[in-house]
C-alpha cells in the first residue's frame, strides 16, 4: 500500500461515507455506521474481504451467520462497487479518527 496523497482526485469521494451509498470496494468501516447491524463486525468483513466484482458478491463472504446475510441483503441497494483505489487501502479499516 502506499500512502494517500491529498492531489489525488477520486470521484467515488461521495461514496466513502458522505452519501446513502457506500463504495464496497474503498470505504473506511466507519461509512458504514448509518446502518443498523452493520458496524463494526459486517463492514470489516467487507473491507478484509474485497474487492467485489459486484454488490452481491458481499453474500460469499466466508462464514457469514443467516442474520448476517439478511442484513447485507437489506442493504444490498445502498453498496456500490467502485474501481479499488490504493489511496485508500490503508484507510479501509482504520482511518486514524478517534472520537
Amino acid at each position: 500500500p502506499r500512502p494517500a496523497s491529498a492531489e489525488v482526485e477520486y470521484a467515488g469521494v461521495p461514496f466513502l461515507g458522505g452519501s446513502e451509498i457506500v463504495d464496497i470496494n474503498n470505504a473506511n468501516v466507519r461509512a458504514y455506521m448509518k446502518y443498523p447491524g452493520m458496524y463494526p463486525t459486517l463492514a470489516g468483513l467487507i473491507a478484509k474481504h474485497g474487492p467485489y466484482a459486484k454488490a452481491s458478491d458481499v453474500m460469499d463472504i466466508p462464514g457469514l451467520t443467516e442474520q448476517q446475510k439478511a442484513t447485507l441483503k437489506k442493504y444490498e441497494d445502498k453498496m456500490v462497487v467502485l474501481q479499488p483505489a490504493p489511496e485508500y487501502e490503508l484507510d479501509k479499516i482504520n482511518n486514524f479518527l478517534y472520537q
